[in-house]
């Protein structure tokens, strides 16, 4: 290799170490009904229908970097959400903006895909098992609702964001985001029930940076 290339390779790998990682934990507080009843309204028979958030129950929690990062492409791969037994498989699906999605029904009866969010909206119309694959390409970050016209409880949400560095927690409410170039960052945690939150973070050349997130709807009514 010519001296010229050897430098500019070792550059390239040295830029390519100086990442590190976040991690951390995310979960929601539990609220109780005492904490947004009125007077025992729940426990009434105009109000029992009124199930309350199971806070401890919560799950999809969505950890990411806010803003675009240079030097950053989504994947050449489509991802892809399955319609299995009546259901959206998986309910969230983070992607950075510029990803496809594949949406192939692996059920024996028609199902419809749509949306009419902002930041997407397409319609994919009936097809079966079998059928050829439908492929939606989402060029705008934001939040997209999706649906099916015909299953009252068919929905799931793209979450489509500005870079690659975000992470889905497991059920125990850990995230992991690997291989973050070093530097300042805002990082957003995201539930679909609860509001955003955001902490400034830096990310070092090298090890992990912790960062916990806990989720809640803030400025409840107390009971007196």
């Amino acid at each position: 290799m010519k001296p010229a290339l050897l430098v500019i390779a070792c550059c390239l790998a040295a830029q390519s170490c100086l990442a590190g990682s976040i991690s951390g934990l995310v979960h929601a507080v539990p609220r109780t009904q005492e904490d947004v009843s009125s007077g025992g309204a729940y426990s009434s028979r105009k109000f029992k229908f009124a199930e309350l958030v199971n806070y401890d129950e919560l799950h999809d929690f969505v950890v990411y970097i806010e803003g675009p990062i240079s030097g950053t492409k989504p994947p050449v791969e489509p991802r892809k959400i399955v319609q299995k037994n009546a259901t959206f498989v998986p309910h969230v699906l983070p992607i950075m903006v510029g990803t496809s999605v594949e949406w192939p029904n692996e059920d024996e009866i028609f199902h419809n895909v749509f949306s009419k969010s902002d930041a997407k909206s397409f319609d994919l119309d009936l097809y079966k098992k079998g059928d050829p694959p439908k492929l939606v390409k989402f060029d705008k970050p934001g939040t997209v609702d999706v649906f099916c016209s015909i299953h009252a409880k068919m929905n799931c949400i793209i979450l489509v964001l500005e870079n690659p560095f975000f992470a889905v927690a497991d059920s125990r409410g850990h995230y992991a985001i690997p291989n973050v170039p070093a530097g300042h960052y805002t990082l957003v945690s995201w539930h679909e029930r609860l509001p955003n939150q955001k902490q400034e973070i830096d990310v070092p050349e090298e090890g992990e940076a912790k960062v916990n997130f806990t989720m809640t709807v803030k400025n409840l009514p107390k009971v007196p």
